[in-house]
């Protein structure tokens, strides 16, 4: 008896859960526009501009070597200092190359007298062919030697090749320095560039000439800049392109080695 009195009571229960269930109503089953609108901003900010880091880098830059073992005897530009092309920017003592120079003369004035002279006797038929040919030969050798002497004379002095500034001085004054030893850092900041990677995408709407803005960390402005080279290879691996761009203007605040955040709307 009990057992069918429980059997009955569990029955009832679960037809009344039955009932309720029915009777309340379905969740709406959302549609895929309903369910992709919530990210629609997010990828709308996506699409929006992209910052890249870039660091302005000089038109023009070197490093400024010796040529010939000597003593800096000058440098007129200091550090930090600007120039104009062909202005000296180093100064040798090279008083021992200037004696050199001074003996190799001395020693094509005496072949030439000796040429002439066998001239004469192996016009006088005094002298061989031979031996006129070989003082002839020592005129040239001398000749070649003073044409030596003058070309390591000609590098005591280092012109500037262009128009710029000293960022950094390698070497000091009363100091011997070596062949091939730097001696300057020089850089040519009268046009700013900016070198930067974008993706391959962006081709078809990017081209010389075209404007964008740039956000310098140092100075917190923005700088307007143009675009003035495109790079002749994409990357296959990161499907990107190497660009250069200038700042577009002067502006003194702004140096070498800056760096900031390049503004681009990408194509949508």
């Amino acid at each position: 008896m009990q057992a069918r009195l429980l059997a009955s009571t569990l029955a009832a229960l679960l037809l009344g859960a039955a009932a309720t269930a029915a009777d309340r109503p379905a969740a709406p089953v959302p549609t895929p526009a309903a369910a992709a609108s919530p990210a629609a901003p997010a990828a709308k900010a996506g699409i929006g501009r992209q910052e890249i880091r870039a660091q302005l880098l000089p038109r023009h830059f070197t490093t400024i070597a010796a040529e010939i073992g000597a003593k800096i005897n000058r440098l007129p530009v200091p550090e930090g200092g600007a120039f104009k092309a062909g202005q000296l920017l180093v100064g040798f003592d090279c008083s021992m190359q200037q004696a050199m120079l001074q003996k190799a003369r001395a020693e094509l004035s005496a072949a030439q007298q000796t040429y002439s002279s066998n001239k004469r006797l192996f016009e006088l038929n005094s002298l061989g062919k031979l031996e006129l040919d070989v003082s002839g030969a020592n005129v040239n050798k001398a000749s070649a030697e003073v044409g030596a002497q003058q070309a390591v004379l000609a590098k005591c002095s280092i012109a500037a090749p262009f128009a710029g500034r000293i960022a950094e001085q390698k070497a000091r004054e009363q100091q011997f320095v070596q062949p091939g030893q730097a001696l300057l850092d020089i850089l040519d900041d009268s046009v700013l560039e900016l070198e930067f990677l974008v993706p391959s995408a962006w081709l078809a709407s990017i081209k010389v000439g075209g404007g964008f803005q740039v956000d310098i960390d140092e100075t917190r402005k923005s700088y307007p800049a143009k675009f003035i080279r495109i790079g002749a290879r994409i990357d296959p691996v990161s499907q990107s392109v190497k660009v250069a761009a200038a700042i577009d203007g002067k502006f003194p605040e702004l140096i070498a080695g800056m760096s900031g955040r390049v503004q681009i709307t990408p194509p949508r």
